[in-house]
């Protein structure tokens, strides 16, 4: 680890990853990638940078591209700054055909954002995603951590109201 790495990331971020790296052979702890990226992910707010992801590259000692690739394949890595809830909402097939539009367009109205927008005041973000696993509870959506199924509008907006 070069001592740029350990400036960019703190020893409670590297412990972290360091419980990922540890459920790998020590000449494949590049295998953590994914989680390293969750842990920087969420200790910086919620985004990633590329002097977070070269730091990960550095401390899993693989490519920095190796890296970016994961970073921008995946839906769940954000390269810019996101609300305080991203709104990662399906709409494969599974969920349009239970009315997956109807939600959306029930979100861009109430909240006045479209994919990939954040609201003027900084709490949610809306991202369209393919898939989240949950085709027998479409329409869905994924807020933090958790899932939210079987939406209706009214249900979209009981949801937004009770969050912090």
């Amino acid at each position: 680890m070069s001592s740029q790495t350990s400036t960019v990331l703190s020893d409670a971020i590297i412990a972290e990853i360091d419980k990922y790296v540890a459920k790998y052979p020590a000449e494949q702890k590049q295998s953590a990638v994914m989680a390293a990226l969750h842990v920087v992910q969420d200790a910086s707010g919620g985004s990633l940078t590329t002097e977070l992801m070269d730091a990960v590259a550095d401390y899993l000692e693989m490519p920095a591209i190796a890296v970016y690739e994961v970073a921008t394949f995946y839906s769940m890595y954000e390269l810019k700054s996101v609300g305080k809830h991203k709104i990662s909402i399906c709409t494969n097939i599974s969920c349009l055909l239970c009315g997956s539009d109807k939600i959306v367009n029930h979100l861009n109205d109430k909240l006045g954002i479209k994919f990939g927008q954040t609201s003027s005041d900084g709490q949610f973000t809306l991202k369209e995603v393919e898939c989240l696993g949950a085709c027998g509870g479409a329409p869905m959506f994924q807020i933090g951590k958790t899932y939210y199924e079987n939406l209706t509008a009214e249900k979209v907006d009981q949801i937004l109201d009770s969050l912090d």
